[in-house]
C-alpha cells in the first residue's frame, strides 16, 4: 500500500495536467458520436434526438440514389487522391529545399512566405482568386490573355478549367504546412549521418536519396495514412467559396460535402446529412485500417499502429 500511495502521489500532478486535454477529447471527440443516431431516424424538432421516429437506413438510401451519387463520390475520391500525391512530393521536395539554406534568416523567411497562405481564411482566397478570374475586372483576363492574343475566358462558367485550378489552389495553400512537418522531421536528423556520407564521397543528392527521405519515411507514411483517413473529406471552403457556388460548375466543383450543405440548406433534411457523415467516418475508418495493413506488410516499423 504504501508503495502505490507513493506512486500515486509521484505521478499525481502529471495526471492533473493530464486532466483538461481529456476532457476537451471526451466532450468534443466523443460524446458528439451520440448524434450518429440521427442517421438512423426522420429527426423533427419538436421529439428531439430520442424522440424522432426510427427510419433505418432510408436516409442512406436517399443519400446513394440521388442523380448526383456518383458524381460527388467520384469528385471527392479523385481530387483528395490527387491532393495527397502531389502535396507530399511537393511538401517533401520544399522541406529538403530550405533545409539545404544554410542561412537562418533567409530559411526563416521562406517558411513564413510558404506557410502564409495556409493561416489565410479560404473566404479571403476566394475573392484573391475572383480578382484573378474575374470576366470583367480579373487579372488574367484583362492584363496576361490579351499579351498572349487569346480571347477572354469566363471562369465561372467553363468548368473545364476548374480541376486544375482547385488544385492548384490547393496546393498554394495546403504545400507549406506540411513542408514545415517534413522539415521538422529533417533538423531532427542526427548530422553524423551526412559527415559520414560525405567522408565516403556521397554527393548532395545521393544523401537526400540514401539518408533524408528513407530517415523521414515513417512521418510521411503518418501524413498519408491520416490523409487517407480524410479521404472521403474535403475541404468545404476549396470547393464551395472558391467556385462562388456557381451551379454551372457542380459537375467539377460537387463533392459530397458541397452537396450535403445544400441540401441542408435547401430541404432541412438533417437525418440525410447524418448519415452523409456517417458514411464519411466509416469509409475513412476502414481506409486507414486498410493501408495500414497494407504498409505493415511491407515495412512494420513505418506503420502507425
Amino acid at each position: 500500500m504504501g508503495s502505490t500511495a507513493k506512486r500515486w502521489k509521484k505521478f499525481a500532478p502529471l495526471f492533473l495536467l493530464m486532466l483538461p486535454g481529456l476532457a476537451y477529447l471526451i466532450i468534443n471527440n466523443y460524446l458528439p458520436m451520440f448524434g450518429m443516431i440521427i442517421a438512423f431516424k426522420d429527426f423533427n424538432y419538436t421529439g428531439g434526438i430520442l424522440g424522432s421516429d426510427w427510419i433505418g437506413f432510408k436516409n442512406f438510401e436517399y443519400l446513394f440514389k440521388t442523380s448526383d451519387a456518383y458524381i460527388i463520390t467520384r469528385n471527392t475520391i479523385l481530387y483528395n487522391s490527387l491532393f495527397i500525391v502531389i502535396n507530399t512530393v511537393g511538401a517533401v521536395g520544399f522541406a529538403i529545399l530550405l533545409n539545404e539554406i544554410r542561412k537562418k534568416f533567409f530559411q526563416r523567411f521562406y517558411q513564413s512566405v510558404i506557410i502564409l497562405p495556409h493561416l489565410i481564411s479560404m473566404v479571403i482566397v476566394s475573392y484573391i482568386v475572383y480578382a484573378l478570374l474575374s470576366s470583367d475586372t480579373g487579372l488574367i483576363n484583362k492584363s496576361i490573355l490579351p499579351l498572349l492574343g487569346v480571347e477572354d475566358i469566363s471562369w465561372y462558367s467553363s468548368k473545364e478549367y476548374w480541376p486544375y485550378i482547385l488544385t492548384a489552389v490547393n496546393i498554394w495553400k495546403g504545400i507549406g504546412y506540411l513542408s514545415v512537418v517534413y522539415l521538422a522531421s529533417i533538423i531532427s536528423i542526427d548530422p553524423e549521418y551526412y559527415e559520414a556520407a560525405t567522408l565516403d564521397g556521397a554527393s548532395r543528392w545521393q544523401q537526400i536519396r540514401s539518408i533524408t527521405v528513407p530517415l523521414i519515411t515513417p512521418v510521411i507514411t503518418m501524413m498519408t495514412l491520416l490523409a487517407i483517413g480524410r479521404i472521403f473529406y474535403s475541404d468545404f471552403g476549396l470547393f464551395y467559396q472558391v467556385p462562388m457556388d456557381s451551379g454551372v460548375l457542380s459537375e467539377t466543383t460537387n463533392v459530397i460535402d458541397t452537396y450535403v450543405y445544400r441540401a441542408l440548406m435547401n430541404l432541412g433534411d438533417i437525418g440525410m446529412s447524418s448519415a452523409a457523415g456517417v458514411y464519411q467516418s466509416i469509409v475513412g475508418f476502414v481506409l486507414v485500417i486498410l493501408s495500414n495493413y497494407a504498409v505493415r506488410k511491407f515495412s512494420k516499423e513505418n506503420a502507425l499502429f
